[in-house]
């Protein structure tokens, strides 16, 4: 399930089916054993109460969602910072070795704006051996020189490139962290229940097919705006690389 969650049209359209399925249900299980006098209230007490452990669980998913979201900007936002502070740091290295590592953050950042923007995995996977392999070239070229002249000078040089190759972990971190399939599963089938739950309660079964689409229709697009919102690289709304693009250009301008 992990997989599928990762398609928000595909969640909305599978929850949307299900849901429907058991508000269907909810029906048939009205017309074989009607609701006896006396009955209608209990059933509307468990209904409500349903319907409400069912929003409650919609907002904390949802707050979940949003949560790693902004966590996601906040660590495009760091490396941002990170990768721009080497690049002026490496002013303390000699002549051949800034313009060294000035080239390789250069192409380091392009591979990075690459990885917030691409979709295709064929083309993640490239993008993190070209990472791994610039983070090894980059951390070679502020070694060298740090270990052949050991100053506190250089020491600022080496700890702002620690500090560009921890953002990165960071930011893959915060690219796994999703909201947990448990989460999903109990929030599935708490509407399950609850729809089938609406069916059975339904009045006039004939009658109210129509009514009975809203609420699958409306947990349809709660759980499309959940997944969207947690699907870093599917979703329609995903952490644009602005701070990460501005460098490039502001680089690319010097």
């Amino acid at each position: 399930m992990s997989n599928l969650v990762v398609y928000p049209v595909f969640v909305f359209a599978f929850s949307f089916v299900v849901m429907c399925l058991s508000a269907w249900l909810g029906v048939s299980f009205r017309k074989r054993r009607p609701l006896e006098e006396g009955e209608r209230q209990d059933l509307d007490v468990i209904s409500a109460a349903t319907l409400t452990l069912l929003g409650l669980i919609i907002g904390f998913s949802f707050s979940m969602a949003i949560s790693r979201y902004d966590q996601r900007k906040t660590y495009e936002e760091e490396e941002a910072n990170a990768i721009g502070t080497e690049y002026v740091r490496v002013d303390l290295l000699s002549a051949n070795d800034a313009a060294k590592v000035r080239a390789l953050l250069t192409d380091y950042l392009d591979q990075r704006i690459l990885f917030y923007k691409t979709r295709d995995h064929g083309e993640l996977r490239q993008i993190g051996i070209a990472t791994a392999q610039l983070q090894s070239n980059l951390w070679s070229a502020v070694k060298a020189p740090a270990v052949a002249q050991p100053t506190p000078v250089l020491a600022l040089a080496v700890s702002g490139m620690n500090d560009v190759l921890n953002s990165q972990g960071y930011t893959q971190a915060g690219w796994w962290n999703r909201i947990p399939i448990a989460a999903w599963c109990l929030m599935v089938v708490v509407a399950i229940c609850a729809n089938i739950l609406v069916g059975y309660g339904s009045h006039h079964a004939q009658a109210r097919v129509r009514p009975l689409l809203l609420l699958p229709f409306i947990l349809g697009i709660a759980f499309f705006a959940i997944a969207d919102i947690d699907s870093p690289r599917r979703g329609i709304i995903r952490v644009q690389p602005q701070n990460l693009m501005s460098l490039a250009e502001s680089l690319r301008g010097h």
